[in-house]
């Protein structure tokens, strides 16, 4: 074989070595996030009022609600770290925990969307002073600042925040202590105002 034909031998062969290399990484974390899109809009800014924004959401916080999610069985609720769901038990359970976590980091980078959310303007104002006395030292700036691990509530659609706490309250998703201390002092006109303050901010 002649030098040419073995350089071109050598040639294919790392060729296909790279497109391997490729196939075996499988899809990027913007690919897979893309997934994501029909529900929580392009880029994690959702468009649907069931469904929260993910853009800018703590990659620890993102990979916490995955396992959660992942842990539900059928008819199990209450699974040591279970998240109830309606499909996204099933979505979650498509994908590895390395995916997710590169999924996780791909939503921290960008950044935190505030959905411009239709609220009620003045339960939102009495909101703020219940947010103030009863919220804010676990969920700083509004709601709004990630590194709280606390997840992002500011500008979140307020049918999805009065979904959250209700499957907070009937008991179908545990409420960490610190939240339950907090939640068990308020009226339900109280946590309502203050749904609406999270819904508000921009």
């Amino acid at each position: 074989m002649g030098w040419n034909k073995k350089a071109l031998v050598a040639l294919i062969g790392s060729v296909c070595m790279a497109g391997a290399t490729t196939a075996l990484a499988g899809p990027s974390a913007k690919a897979m996030a893309d997934t994501c899109a029909g529900c929580h809009g392009t880029n994690g800014q959702s468009i649907g009022p069931a469904s929260p924004n993910l853009a800018g959401m703590s990659a620890s916080y993102f990979i916490d609600s995955m396992k959660g999610f992942k842990a539900l069985e059928k008819d199990v609720q209450h699974a040591d770290g279970a998240r109830p769901a309606t499909i996204m038990n099933r979505i979650a359970k498509g994908y590895s925990d390395e995916q997710i976590e590169a999924m996780g980091e791909y939503f921290e980078k960008l950044g935190v969307y505030k959905a411009n959310v239709p609220h009620d303007a003045a339960k939102a104002k009495a909101g703020a002073e219940v947010y103030e006395s009863a919220c804010a030292k676990c969920h700083d700036e509004g709601g709004s600042l990630p590194g709280d691990d606390a997840g992002i509530l500011a500008g979140q659609w307020l049918p999805w925040l009065q979904f959250s706490m209700a499957d907070f309250k009937e008991g179908h998703r545990e409420m960490p202590k610190k939240m339950k201390k907090q939640v068990d002092k308020l009226s339900d006109a109280e946590i309502d105002a203050v749904l609406n303050y999270f819904a508000s901010q921009k």
